[in-house]
């Protein structure tokens, strides 16, 4: 038998569009010789739909476009669809409304529903804020074969593994002990930073433990914040990866099961990355590419300041949509050094993208007039130099406004956890491209990208950095060296490490105070910052629940100077 993984891009609520792709996908195993087709989780609605699940119209659309789907399929085929289906129980035993599903389609109907059995509530995941759990292992029998379904999450609860359960049931074990031939998981797993090897050496403990060759189906490509990478594989029933689909593209692939040897033959096995920061670059081009593509765009801008984070934006846009799509706009001050104006006309000219320049020293002297009389008296400080970053984002938001382009902040994650910039100035824009990288690994990424030929000019990557906010500034002058500064938020924002831990871990204890305390007060900025791609296991989006008005960070300060101080 052979089975199909179908590995799409699917687009959040667009239902006729994503059945097309699921029934090209379909007619192309078929010319492949396959017996059975794997689309990813709620594949025929994209996911995640958060609250569109919450209106009757939608699911009504759905419903209909699944049945009309069933018709359209090549009859040969059987196709798992990810769907949701309704809860007939839910209003005279409780319970949600909704179950997320995957559905058989065969010969033009709906052969059987699967009900998915473990719903992730971490993280980005919110599941059952719209869907009850299914109580009952999901299997089903094709050609005398029985295939055990699973849907994402149902993979995910190997105490074996984990060293605990997370959930009552483990869904792999069941169906193990139902003795059904191979298991299929359908999932939509969102990418971040080393997940695809986490996720590989996980279904190898499954698979060896339980004997079972599982086929895990991943869907791909960017929504809102979320970027899906894809990557698909199978093992057989020694964990041995027999096939692997492409990472951030779509893909079909096929796998052969042998029903005399009972396991999953060698196939096709895409290659792996050879860096992280290839990883993350090809996560940020599909994330952007399919931000700016579903959400109606075709063009983008965004301000060159001749510094690294702007100039890695623009590498990341111009590779994402070509580089007759992106616009350039600087924006000198006089404040700016001559190598900002330089530096930034360098990497356009690399890159091959438009540019415009328009000086904002007159803007500046206009508001500095309309201000004096409020301001006398008063010291130059950070009202002053917010003001010219406020300027330059009205002035991109009009641009954008006159010529339809969406926007593109360029603020790193350094930057955002400390709250080192300006509300309703460089955090302007309707996607934030760079937000969930550190400013230490902006700089490594930038380095591997020139390691063919240079794209970012040198310079840019020596320079000390400076928002060049008033003469002579860097940085610095206000942060932490970034090595210092991202090693504290690693510890502290991913790692979850008190004020103590930090300090044991070498670094300054006032330092790590002071840090501490400008995470939390950044809180009220990042809320009201655009959406920003995810890389990490915990970036400042869907995942990221923290109160704004909140006094831990210092009451949580005191308690760990307390604790140090008694051991």
């Amino acid at each position: 038998m052979k089975i199909a993984i179908a590995q799409i891009n699917p687009t959040i609520g667009d239902l006729p569009g994503n059945a097309r792709q699921i029934l090209e996908a379909a007619q192309k195993a078929v010319s492949e010789g396959a017996r059975l087709l794997l689309t990813p989780e709620l594949s025929l609605c994209g996911y995640p739909p958060r609250d569109l699940l919450l209106n009757p119209s939608f699911l009504q659309a759905m419903s209909i476009a699944l049945q009309q789907l069933a018709r359209d399929l090549p009859p040969e085929l059987a196709v798992l669809v990810g769907t949701v289906e309704n809860n007939l129980t839910a209003h005279t035993h409780g319970g949600k409304s909704l179950f997320n599903t995957i559905a058989l389609l065969e010969k033009g109907r709906v052969q059987q529903l699967f009900h998915k059995r473990l719903l992730p509530t971490y993280d980005v995941f919110d599941e059952h804020r719209y869907f009850e759990a299914g109580s009952e292992a999901n299997y089903f029998t094709l050609d005398d074969v029985p295939i055990g379904v699973t849907i994402c999450e149902d993979l995910w609860n190997d105490e074996d593994f984990w060293g605990k359960r997370s959930y009552i049931t483990n869904p792999i074990a069941d169906l193990a002990i139902l003795g059904v031939d191979f298991i299929v998981n359908l999932s939509a797993s969102p990418y971040s930073v080393g997940k695809q090897k986490f996720r590989e050496a996980m279904l190898k403990h499954s698979a060896v433990r339980f004997r079972q060759p599982i086929i895990y189906t991943n869907q791909v490509g960017g929504n809102d914040d979320l970027i899906f990478d894809g990557r698909s594989f199978a093992l057989n029933r020694q964990g041995e990866i027999v096939c692997r689909a492409y990472g951030f593209k779509q893909d079909l692939v096929v796998v052969e099961f042998d029903e005399v040897q009972r396991d999953l033959q060698l196939g096709s096995i895409s290659p792996e990355y050879e860096s992280e920061d290839e990883e993350i670059w090809q996560a940020l081009v599909l994330g952007l590419r399919d931000y700016v593509r579903k959400c109606g765009f075709s063009k983008v801008v965004l301000g060159l300041s001749g510094g690294v984070d702007s100039s890695l934006v623009a590498a990341i846009a111009s590779a994402a949509l070509g580089k007759a799509n992106v616009l350039g706009v600087l924006m000198p001050s006089p404040y700016s050094s001559d190598h900002s104006i330089s530096d930034a006309l360098a990497l356009a000219e690399n890159l091959g993208i438009k540019t415009h320049t328009i000086p904002i020293g007159e803007l500046m002297q206009g508001y500095d007039k309309t201000l004096a009389e409020l301001f006398a008296g008063t010291e130059f400080g950070l009202a002053e130099e917010n003001l010219q970053s406020r300027i330059r984002g009205n002035l991109l938001m009009a641009l954008s406004n006159k010529f339809g382009h969406l926007l593109l902040s360029t603020g790193n994650k350094s930057e955002m956890a400390v709250g080192y910039c300006t509300l309703y100035g460089d955090m302007n824009g309707g996607l934030a491209v760079i937000a969930d990288v550190p400013k230490t690994r902006v700089y490594s990424i930038c380095q591997w990208l020139n390691s063919n030929g240079e794209i970012i000019p040198q310079n840019v990557l020596t320079k000390p950095p400076s928002a060049e906010l008033k003469p002579g500034q860097v940085d610095q002058d206000s942060l932490p060296p970034y090595d210092i500064l991202d090693d504290i938020l690693q510890r502290l924002i991913h790692n979850h490490e008190s004020t103590a831990e930090i300090v044991a871990a070498g670094h300054d204890p006032a330092t790590v105070d002071r840090i501490i305390t400008l995470v939390a007060r950044a809180e009220f900025k990042r809320r009201q910052a655009p959406p920003g791609l995810k890389i990490t296991d915990r970036a400042f989006g869907t995942g990221w629940r923290m109160p704004i008005a909140s006094k831990w960070a210092a009451i949580k300060n005191s308690y760990n100077r307390v604790f140090s101080l008694r051991q």
